[in-house]
């Protein structure tokens, strides 16, 4: 068989796959509540009872990204990513179950009016059909996925990395094991090789794919965004910023600016840069003062570089040039900005943010109000820090990721987002003149 004709059985393959993924997604509406939330309960203590198998597998995908990176692989913010423990895979079954515990979004009334003609229209919430998801090592990805898609009536089409295909192997072996207990098809749940050619499949699978959510960094929302025929929602890129006001108070700001960053780097919600009042050049020493037990690298623009020099280890401060500002670090990195004003603060976030999560920190009322009404972003906070960007700390159960765009959802992606609605018109025999 040469080239051309493996290809092209490849990709009739993967489509045919897509028709039983979409035939099997029609299905999932003869299911009732306790059912799913059953097969939900199941999946959460399987994952647990065998995470032995999903541990092996995901030391198979780590060593090989250990092999690949091998300068100082214990601290790769994406082999923290990709590594699983059995603590994360408890908290990601306690993930499923509060998922569970949730109500169904589905069948909600959204609106109802009856028309001059007697008409009576009902909007009713309703399962998008077919979910596919394009992410990177992150297998903790497949489990939240799948809780949602099922809590939500959707069928979901999965394409992990390579880093973490065998990781996601060995999660979805378990997961068919349990709709196969429930009498259900495995095509509820399918997942893709983990190579390019699968990706373009998928670009194209107009009418068996209803929507597509690219979950990872800025490179791979932008080529999902720029190659999919399927309508795609961005999820996942951050740059996020926190302004220390001129009123900001320094012991906050310092606990928040350490959170948000050091909490765990490999995440979107993690802080990229600090934008600094000018009057509070002062206290710049002081707010960075925690990060050097992390060893965080500092990249200053001139004048809080000159504040920080011999303030902060000389190992760990360099001069920022503009790349460091508009760059998500997803690593022990921090850049700092200073600006002579607050109208300076938001231009800054205008030109260089994502558009995920932002913060200020100060005391002055005014100074918060305005900044929360003309930030535009998924999330803006007032003194608070953006690690809170999560569909499990706002409530919401587990969430496929956070969305950076406005068209149908922003922010945490959860139940309620993986709906779409349609309009149920009630006659008694009506004509249209």
């Amino acid at each position: 068989m040469n080239a051309s004709t493996t290809a092209q059985k490849f990709q009739h393959d993967l489509h045919q796959a897509l028709v039983a993924v979409q035939s099997a997604s029609r299905t999932l509406g003869l299911l009732d509540d306790e059912t799913v939330n059953q097969l939900l309960l199941d999946t959460a203590d399987i994952i647990v009872s065998e995470s032995a198998s999903i541990l092996a597998a995901n030391a198979e995908d780590v060593a090989r990204m250990d092999k690949n990176n091998p300068n100082d692989p214990e601290h790769n913010p994406k082999r923290d990513r990709l590594m699983l423990t059995k603590s994360r895979i408890v908290a990601i079954a306690d993930d499923m179950r509060s998922v569970v515990r949730l109500p169904s979004p589905l069948g909600k009334t959204l609106e109802e009016r009856t028309l001059p003609n007697g008409i009576r229209l009902t909007k009713t919430s309703v399962p998008m059909g077919v979910v596919g998801i394009i992410y990177e090592a992150r297998p903790n990805v497949t489990l939240d996925v799948f809780a949602l898609c099922m809590k939500s009536g959707n069928a979901c089409v999965l394409k992990g990395g390579s880093d973490a295909h065998s990781s996601n192997t060995a999660i979805i072996r378990l997961i068919h094991r349990v709709l196969e207990k429930h009498g259900l098809t495995e095509n509820l749940v399918s997942l893709l090789p983990a190579n390019r050619e699968a990706t373009e499949v998928m670009f194209n699978a107009v009418g068996l794919i209803d929507v597509i959510i690219p979950r990872g960094s800025q490179s791979l929302i932008n080529t999902v965004r720029m190659n999919s025929k399927v309508p795609v929602i961005e999820t996942g890129a951050g740059i996020v910023h926190a302004y220390f006001d001129a009123s900001g108070d320094l012991a906050m700001g310092r606990d928040i600016i350490f959170n948000a960053k050091t909490r765990r780097v490999s995440v979107c919600n993690a802080l990229d840069t600090v934008i600094v009042h000018r009057e509070r050049l002062a206290d710049v020493p002081a707010l960075a003062e925690p990060l050097q037990t992390k060893n965080v690298t500092i990249f200053a623009d001139e004048e809080a570089y000159q504040r920080l020099y011999n303030h902060y280890p000389a190992h760990l401060l360099q001069p920022a040039q503009e790349v460091h500002f508009g760059t998500e670090f997803l690593d022990y990195k921090l850049s700092i900005k200073t600006v002579a004003s607050f109208d300076d603060a938001l231009e800054h976030i205008a030109r260089y943010s994502s558009k995920h999560s932002e913060v200020v920190i100060a005391s002055d009322e005014a100074v918060v109000e305005r900044f929360l009404r003309s930030v535009d972003a998924a999330v803006v906070y007032a003194n608070a820090s953006t690690a809170f960007t999560d569909g499990g700390q706002f409530g919401l159960g587990a969430e496929i990721g956070i969305s950076t765009q406005k068209l149908h959802a922003r922010g945490p992606m959860a139940l309620a987002e993986m709906t779409s609605y349609k309009w149920i018109a009630r006659g008694t025999g009506q004509v249209r003149v």
